[in-house]
């Protein structure tokens, strides 16, 4: 052990530190490590303390260490370094000053290190809690300020500038930052002053910000500043510029400017301001964005066509392109960039000049004097031949490919330009797509063919951006568009197994490799029932112009596909890719230039061979396998848009190389090379391809035989296996019917579904082989298809995984049943036996804990019962049913358990049932839904219940119990509802009017709402009395407005014809609706009316929105919500013309309660006619964007006691704009404005605590929706959240405030994380100024906040699991 290490185990002490200060100095360099070492543990573990009242100890131990960094020993210096860090808050205040005075003039006189003094300054700024805008700063971080302001600004400057008091204060020396005429300046010191206004520059005065600006003005200045100071300086420049004030940020431009318009301005120098300009605008964009109007034609005429022109000319005089110049466009496009990705909205008056300038960029090319023609793209679009084209192609073979390096002169940099070029292309693609340059076509007339022409470029990194853009317009044009539905689309969905629930939110598309995976959420199953048919490209739009520039793509894609490196192709697999799912194929005739390039990369052998050598390196081999997995999903995507007799004539050249893929060892290409396998069955199989060739019939044998082999191979990977079961429950699927005996011999069908069989059994493979049975189960068309005694072994085994633990499996099994029971054919072959087991295994789930389970077990019951009613319907099933009617059921489960019931009634075994429910269950549930079940048992049951309809009026007579009469009322009306007409004599309507003047809260409405019901059964007979009650006003007419509300409802549902009445009934709801207790069943019942006669009462809603009376417009606003959800394509085609006008109207309205309205119902009308709203939203959301803003003249102040509390009338209505701007944000993103929303958002972070919660969870969506324009705003974002973290309630504060705090800060740590994992690389410091304000928030949190954001991260972790 070493002399000293036994200090370190002491108590720490600052006698401990004075003990071993002495061996500080020992000759012997490893025992001054030790000793500094052991001085680092007991500083590490020491109270903060310690030397807080040793001011000897202090500066002695101060002393030591600065000595120390001026030893000869390097590791002596670091570790002097690591205790200055560890000491430095241990410190008492009087000491700082003297400390960093004595570490800004240290000068190592034994260490070559000259950075020594410079790095230890920036330990110690480091080492204090940074200040942070908004909260208040700690001791420890004010004690730290004063010491640099006091003595490190001075230092650096040259000259005190806040005098803090002192008098006669000595004049400081020469200061860090200025130049020396000779050696410059030092750029240690500059990174000195980076970190102290990272840490500090919240704090800093005024008065100190303009004597740094000034210094670092002056490096920019001075002839001798080296090229490295200069780069730093720029960030330090933009660092400053985030704290500056807007009199001196306004100078730092003003300087600027002068800049560039001195006469005698130098390359360099030009270079340099165009770099301050372009880090400023990625700094403070939003404080730069008002002065882009003066900085932006600065940067533009650098690229202005003129100086193009100039360097051109210049170019062929001088025989080689000026490297200075070229390095000054090339921070200009840099700059440019940076202005239209942080000031988007600023730069759309320059939209113009900077589409030209990048576009001018993109072709320049000093060693290819052609390109200079590429902009105006001749041929791009030409109607060439094929046989053109195949020419070509064959020339291209014999000659190289134009690789990196082919042309180029190893002294070219153009190659930087045309990327920066490209980045910016791609930035104004990204950030002006949404309802902007896409739809004006500027995008595709004016950039997409230059794009397209240079995939012909040398240069690899410049092809990759090329491609990328290309990619992101694609995608772009995709976003916002439903994929072609046809017919046959849609009787596809029946294979789908019908207990998975596809998601049908739209997710942006990655231009990542991960981006393949786009859309193949859907299940496999579902796609491929019939030959997909192209659609007809609209004649106009973006959808249009890709389709008139995709042959142009596919032919320059073809090639890079054919000779170009493994990046280039990965890129062009994903702009095919995307291409395809966006048109829903449209490859067509074009399909032969690509299907031999992507085979050739599926290919083993080629894809390991790059330019013609092989490459054994494990890296090389992990990159070509992604390419054939990439290459895979291609095929994959093409096999599902494409038709079955296009895609026939590939079938040859495509299976071998796909099967051999199938027994690839590596298991994600054997996986991906599985889903092929199904789609191709799904492209030879009927009922898609109507006929199979004799040539195919071999292929489906073959495809079957490697499938088959991948689903019992044990030595394969378990992904393999499982996607392989699936693939052998699909080729099952699709070989039976009459078909099948001629497609797979019946011995290897009945091998495959013993393997399924086996599988199904297997605790690893299970939930595969469900999904799988019940594909197969789901496509059985004749009793052929499977033998009976398979059937009854697979739903008994399905059965018993109902009481397994994973919810996962029993629910896939459970959806497996429900589909095997659909299925009259397979139902079928199943005997008694069976039938009463799979009942006695469904019983447990017949549980209102779980409704999904419940739902589809109801579902199993309704087809089962049929087979075995006696033995199915027992006392155990009667008991689960009573049980579960006493719960708050609704919906889907509720229509389930309705037609179980009436299907016990039917096969007339439920006298039992209806005695439970009448003795066991009665008045302890809800009457509502115990009367609907006990209603159409009474009904379907009839005399086989052994009670009747008259039974149920005279309990309803005599009975006086409110609850009893309820329930009388709920199975009168549901009884009468289903026996229409026939209904008995006694079931008059006096039997329900009698009960609308009870004194019971709960009676006059059962009886209103039973009315309904039965006149929904008998209109002529019960309608007529329900509209004379309505005129009678007070709670008659309430009441009476159910029963209409009732009959309309059902009118709406089995389309009844009530033109006889439609008229009375309307002229009563429009009078009965102005009362404030009527509004909203009236206006539900008028948006009924609306739906059934839309021709007659359309155009009086759109005049009842002019009529002066405040509570009928509002009325008249409800009831047009109210048809969105429940109207038709009839009802579609009347609203469409004036839909937008009234909508308009609507939002426009003075009353602040319609207005409210109005956002309801267009936030409804989002959801549910998109087809008619989305083509209008430019001129609607700027109405919902003004509502979603503070009005001043609606915030009142009322005297409450001795207080005053303010009043905001608006507060409802910006809540209902921020709800209406998220479901935009949902499901119409690609036509709102992404900077505008983005800042309704980050304003909202700053509104109400309701609308906080709103914009959180906006924030959450929008990572996913536009992650590029989330990370653009993560410092307007930081800057709120670091507010809302930071307030504290009043000790006096109620306890509702402080809740409401407490979840606002959990809310934002939530997406603090959130944001944090998606963009990790933005919260590490680094020399990238955008996002520096997120970067020191993150730091603050984790400090701050270490245990609540360790929980936080914990559980969003698992809610991602």
């Amino acid at each position: 052990m070493a002399p000293g290490s036994t200090q370190a185990s002491m108590s720490p002490t600052s006698l401990s530190v004075l003990a071993l200060l002495p061996k500080l100095t020992d000759p012997d360099p490893d025992l001054r490590y030790m000793s500094l070492n052991d001085l680092y543990s007991i500083l590490a573990l020491s109270t903060s303390n310690v030397l807080v009242n040793e001011y000897h100890t202090s500066t002695k131990t101060v002393e030591c260490l600065l000595k120390a960094l001026d030893d000869k020993n390097g590791e002596v210096q670091n570790q002097a370094i690591k205790c200055l860090g560890a000491i430095t808050l241990k410190l008492p205040t009087d000491v700082l000053p003297p400390l960093v005075e004595k570490l800004s003039n240290l000068k190592t006189t034994n260490s070559v290190d000259s950075s020594i003094p410079s790095t230890a300054l920036r330990t110690f700024i480091i080492s204090f809690p940074p200040a942070t805008s908004g909260v208040p700063p700690s001791k420890a971080t004010v004690d730290a300020y004063s010491a640099i302001s006091k003595v490190l600004i001075p230092r650096l400057v040259g000259y005190v500038v806040i005098p803090h008091g002192l008098k006669n204060h000595p004049d400081p020396p020469v200061g860090m930052l200025q130049v020396d005429s000779e050696t410059g300046v030092d750029s240690d010191a500059i990174d000195v002053l980076v970190e102290m206004i990272r840490c500090f520059g919240s704090m800093l005065q005024d008065s100190e910000k303009n004597a740094l600006q000034k210094a670092i003005i002056s490096i920019f200045d001075s002839d001798r500043t080296n090229t490295v100071a200069k780069k730093k300086a720029v960030v330090a420049i933009s660092t400053l510029a985030t704290y500056l004030p807007d009199n001196l940020l306004a100078s730092l431009v003003s300087n600027t400017l002068e800049g560039f318009r001195n006469d005698a301005l130098t390359l360099e120098k030009r270079k340099l301001l165009i770099t301050i300009v372009g880090s400023l605008a990625r700094s403070a964009p939003r404080r730069l964005g008002p002065h882009l109007n003066t900085l932006a034609p600065l940067i533009l005429g650098v690229l202005s066509e003129e100086e193009y022109k100039e360097a051109l000319d210049d170019l062929v005089e001088d025989g080689a392109p000026n490297p200075e110049l070229e390095e000054v466009k090339e921070a200009a496009l840099v700059a440019l960039d940076g202005f239209l990705s942080c000031c988007s909205n600023d730069m759309r008056v320059f939209t113009d000049n900077a589409i030209a300038a990048a576009l001018r960029y993109l072709v320049y090319d000093p060693n290819n004097a052609t390109d200079e023609s590429d902009e105006e793209m001749g041929g791009t679009q030409g109607d060439g031949s094929d046989d053109d084209e195949t020419s070509e192609f064959e020339n291209d073979e014999d000659e190289d490919f134009i690789e990196e390096g082919a042309l180029s002169d190893d002294d070219d940099t153009s190659w930087k330009l045309r990327r920066c070029a490209a980045k910016a292309l791609c930035t104004i693609i990204s950030t002006r797509s949404n309802g902007d340059l896409l739809e004006n076509g500027v995008l595709y007339e004016r950039i997409a063919p230059v794009l397209i022409n240079r995939f012909r470029e040398r240069e690899e990194n410049v092809r990759l951006e090329i491609l990328a853009a290309v990619s992101t317009l694609i995608q772009k044009t995709g976003e916002g568009i439903s994929p072609p539905t046809t017919s046959e689309d849609r009787r596809g969905s029946d294979f789908a197994t019908s207990h998975t629930c596809v998601s049908r939110k739209r997710r942006r598309v990655s231009s990542s490799v991960g981006a393949l995976d786009l859309q193949r959420n859907l299940s496999i199953s579902s796609v491929g029932i019939t030959s997909p048919v192209e659609a007809l490209s609209p004649t106009s739009g973006p959808y249009a112009d890709l389709a008139g520039l995709s042959p142009t793509i596919i032919r320059e894609v073809a090639k890079l596909l054919k000779q170009s490196s493994i990046p280039s192709k990965k890129a062009a697999i994903t702009v095919i890719y995307k291409m395809v799912v966006v048109r829903h194929g449209g490859l067509s005739i074009h399909l032969g230039k690509l299907i031999e390039p992507i085979i050739n990369i599926v290919k083993p052998s080629s894809a390991y061979t790059i330019h013609g050598s092989t490459s054994a390196s494990g890296g090389a081999s992990s990159i070509a396998s992604k390419l054939r997995i990439e290459a895979l999903q291609l095929i994959t995507k093409i096999c599902d848009t494409h038709s079955s007799t296009l895609l026939a004539s590939y079938m040859e050249d495509i299976i071998p190389e796909v099967v051999a893929a199938v027994t690839d060892k590596y298991y994600k290409v054997s996986s991906e090379a599985i889903r092929v396998v199904e789609s191709i069955i799904k492209v030879l199989t009927p009922p898609r391809s109507a006929s199979i060739e004799q040539k195919h019939l071999s292929h489906i044998i073959e495809l079957h035989d490697v499938i088959l082999g991948r689903a019992v191979a044990n030595d394969a990977d378990l992904e393999v296996r499982q996607r392989a079961i699936h693939a052998l429950g699909v080729l099952l699927a699709r070989t039976s019917g009459s078909n099948s005996p001629k497609l797979i011999p019946s011995a290897k069908k009945i091998t495959a579904l013993n393997v399924l069989q086996d599988r199904l059994k297997n605790e690893i493979t299970r939930l595969s082989a469900i999904q799988a049975v019940e594909i197969v189960c789901a496509s059985a068309r004749d009793m052929q298809d499977l033998q009976p005694e398979w059937v009854r072994v697979v739903a008994l085994e399905l059965g018993a995984q109902l009481r397994k633990a994973d919810r996962i499996v029993r629910g896939a099994s459970l959806g497996a049943l429900k589909t095997l029971a659909a299925n009259s054919v397979v139902l079928a072959s199943l005997d008694e036996k069976t039938v009463n087991d799979l009942a006695y295994m469904l019983l447990p789930l017949v549980d209102a804990s779980d409704l999904n389970l419940l739902g589809m077990a109801l579902v199993i019951y309704a087809k089962l019962i049929p087979r075995s009613p006696r033995k199915v319907v027992n006392e155990d099933l009667n008991n689960a049913i009573c049980t579960i009617v006493l719960a708050p059921l609704g919906g889907l489960v509720m229509d389930s358990l309705l037609a179980l019931i009436k299907v016990i009634g039917e096969q007339g075994v439920g006298q039992l049932l209806m005695h439970g429910l009448l003795k066991n269950v009665g008045v302890s549930g809800d009457p509502a839904i115990v009367g609907k079940a006990t209603g159409v048992l009474l009904v379907s049951g009839a005399s086989t219940v052994g009670i009747g309809v008259d039974d149920f009026i005279i309990e309803l007579q005599t009975s006086r119990d409110e609850q009893r009469k309820c329930l009388a009322l709920s199975i009168l009306g549901e009884a009468g509802l289903r026996l229409g007409a026939s209904s008995p004599l006694k079931l008059q309507p006096s039997i329900f009017t009698t009960h609308f003047n009870s004194k019971s809260e709960q009676v006059p409405r059962a009886a209103a709402i039973a009315l309904g019901r039965v006149g929904a059964g008998n209109i002529d007979a019960y309608l007529p009395v329900i509209l004379s009650t309505s005129d009678a006003p007070g709670s008659s007419q309430y009441l009476s407005l159910h029963s209409i509300k009732e009959i309309l409802q059902h009118a709406v549902k089995a389309k009844i014809d009530l033109s006889p009445y439609t008229r009375q009934i309307w002229d009563r709801l429009i009078i009965a609706s102005q009362s404030e207790d009527n509004k909203t069943v009236g206006a539900e019942c008028i948006g009924k009316l609306a739906i059934i006669e839309p021709k007659t009462f359309l155009p009086l809603l759109q005049n009842y929105l002019r009529d002066r009376n405040p509570t009928v417009r509002g009325v008249v606003i409800q009831a047009l919500r109210f048809t969105f959800a429940d109207s038709d394509d009839s009802f579609d085609e009347i609203l469409q013309p004036v839909l937008i006008s009234m909508l308009t109207s609507m939002l426009t309205d003075s009353d602040l309660d319609n207005q409210r309205l109005a956002l309801g119902a267009l936030n409804s009308a989002t959801h549910n006619k998109s087809d008619i709203i989305f083509p209008h939203l430019a001129q609607l959301i700027p109405l919902v964007m003004k509502e979603s803003k503070i009005n001043p003249a609606l915030i009142r102040e009322v005297q409450m006691g001795p207080f005053k509390h303010k009043v905001d009338d608006g507060l409802e209505l910006r809540k209902s704009a921020y709800e209406t701007l998220y479901s935009l944000m949902e499901s119409a993103y690609t036509r709102v404005n992404p900077t505008n929303l983005f800042d309704r958002v980050v304003a909202g972070l700053e509104d109400e605590h309701e609308i906080k919660v709103l914009c959180n969870l906006m924030l959450t969506k929008l990572i996913d929706l536009d992650p590029d324009e989330s990370v653009r705003h993560l410092d307007d974002v930081a800057e709120r959240f670091r507010v809302i973290l930071a307030f504290k309630p009043k000790d006096n504060a109620v306890k509702q405030e402080v809740e409401k705090a407490n979840e606002a800060s959990k809310g934002v740590l939530k997406v603090t994380v959130l944001l944090h994992n998606a963009f990790p690389a933005a919260s590490e410091p680094s020399s990238n100024l955008h996002g520096q304000t997120w970067t020191s928030y993150w730091e603050w949190v984790g400090k701050e906040f270490k245990t609540q954001l360790s929980v936080m991260e914990h559980e969003v972790k698992n809610q991602e699991v």
